[in-house]
């Protein structure tokens, strides 16, 4: 069905941002992104954002936040060489640090993404209120479209 709206709506989106945890989510919305990028001639952008905020936890020592960036890597890494093997080779990758939603917002702002493709974990009722959502915030404050995916049909409860 996408090959269809391709060729009704050419470079309708030039660059697609999937934000990426590692998460059964993010695994989801990472294929939907692809499918997306591959549609529409996209760059796809896969992004993964080392949480350094209050919410994170007690201050990392440094050797923690290497670790957490090298995770970041071979996460991003792995999705380019996915992507790579479904035939897109504009893909790039970034590992940065922050707030995860400030700094998503401020990666699409910089690189002119038109589509932000993100996973959610479908938490609802007090443990959402509690945790937040990223994807949540990501969608209330973006100026470009959301495409939110659930981590599995079995989530819409």
């Amino acid at each position: 069905m996408l090959s269809t709206l391709a060729v009704e709506l050419p470079g309708m989106y030039d660059d697609v941002l999937v934000p990426t945890d590692g998460s059964t989510g993010a695994d989801r919305a990472f294929e939907r992104a692809l499918d997306l990028a591959e549609t529409y001639g996209a760059q796809l952008h896969v992004l993964h954002v080392v949480d350094v905020s209050g919410d994170a936890g007690e201050f990392r020592p440094v050797t923690v936040l290497d670790d957490l960036r090298e995770r970041g890597a071979e996460l991003t890494t792995d999705l380019a060489d996915r992507a790579a093997e479904s035939g897109l080779d504009d893909v790039r990758t970034e590992v940065i640090e922050g707030v995860p939603h400030r700094a998503i917002l401020s990666y699409v702002d910089d690189n002119d993404v038109d589509l932000v493709v993100m996973g959610t974990h479908g938490r609802t009722g007090l443990q959402r209120y509690l945790l937040g959502s990223v994807a949540e915030k990501v969608v209330r404050l973006s100026a470009v479209p959301v495409l939110t995916v659930r981590a599995s049909e079995d989530d819409g409860e």
